[in-house]
């Protein structure tokens, strides 16, 4: 098919829908090897969920862009695969921490070093190697309550996908509004009350397509570096600020926990419903505004990278006072 045609744009991503749609029906009700998600001390579930979404929403993409032959680099395919595999793994049999971390470091690092060695040489290579490693990580973190990383999942690589297109370059929007179709089925299922999870295997390759593509796209100089950043912004001020306040403490970062912000509104009582449509709208008007101004000047851009900066540190502020009001009207009520 002319990759060039616009039906590309219909054609392929309404075929990864159905395709996922089909898929994760299958999956959600039981009919695969029961892979579940066991609730821990991290889960804000009660009952065992398959988690083998990530499944049904990352296989029907691949096989769309390998029937329109996508112009994506080699070591793109290989990193997914070896991500997708290790993390299926780690799904079934939780494999250790370092092996995991491991792996990441080298399939981020190794994207890294054969896409933009050679143009911007090692201080770049390195940044944007461990921004992948931290999107594949983040993305997981975030995976933690029903609809939230689907939700983003569709709205972030929609919005790679629009800005794709308004730069005039039709292929790699589709193969990011494939990605969307995809999440839009998964969602479907995913949504309050999920009835399946993405799991690692979806999780830590969808975070390191967030980085890639995102990585891509200023290759071709189809936006600027800022444009990803506040796209996902939702997701990566939360696992950020979550991360650092944890080791501020001098806590174990690696074991689970119910500490980044979604956790912490669902359990104050907000729910997975209105955190999942919080993060939404935050996420459109992060990314709607980040589109906006895709082709802005620099300054304009950082401008607003600071004032989104601001938002989220008000509504951080104003919850953690929040918590601390209810805490306290609590012990006063027990006195």
């Amino acid at each position: 098919m002319n990759l060039g045609s616009p039906l590309q744009l219909i054609i392929a991503p309404l075929l990864s829908f159905l395709a996922s749609y089909l898929l994760i029906f299958w999956l959600a009700k039981g009919n695969a090897p029961k892979i579940l998600d066991i609730p821990n001390t991290r889960s804000l579930h009660s009952t065992p969920v398959p988690r083998t979404g990530g499944i049904g929403l990352l296989l029907p993409t691949l096989i769309i862009w390998l029937l329109f032959p996508v112009s994506l680099p080699i070591p793109l395919w290989v990193g997914l695969g070896l991500l997708a595999l290790v993390s299926l793994a780690d799904d079934v049999m939780n494999l250790s921490v370092l092996v995991r971390l491991l792996v990441h470091i080298i399939v981020a690092m190794g994207f890294s070093t054969m896409l933009l060695l050679d143009t911007h040489g090692w201080v770049v290579v390195i940044g944007i190697g461990m921004a992948m490693i931290w999107m594949c990580n983040l993305y997981n973190f975030m995976d933690g309550s029903d609809g939230l990383a689907g939700g983003m999942t569709l709205i972030g690589f929609g919005y790679y996908g629009v800005a794709a297109l308004l730069a005039g370059n039709m292929e790699f929007a589709m193969v990011n509004f494939c990605i969307m179709a995809s999440a839009g089925a998964f969602l479907r299922f995913n949504f309050h009350p999920a009835q399946v999870f993405m799991g690692d295997v979806g999780a830590i390759p969808l975070g390191f397509l967030a980085g890639v593509l995102g990585t891509l796209g200023w290759t071709k100089e189809l936006w600027s570096l800022w444009l990803p950043l506040l796209v996902f912004s939702p997701f990566i001020v939360d696992a950020t600020v979550t991360l650092v306040k944890r080791l501020y403490r001098g806590e174990r970062i690696w074991q689970a926990h119910r500490e980044h912000y979604y956790q912490r509104m669902i359990q104050s009582g907000f729910g997975h419903r209105n955190t999942a449509l919080l993060g939404y709208i935050l996420m459109l008007l992060a990314g709607g505004s980040a589109v906006w101004t895709s082709k802005d000047h620099f300054v304009t851009q950082s401008w607003l990278t600071v004032v989104w900066g601001g938002v989220y540190l008000i509504i951080m502020l104003a919850f953690d006072w929040y918590q601390h009001y209810r805490f306290n009207n609590k012990q006063n009520d027990r006195t």
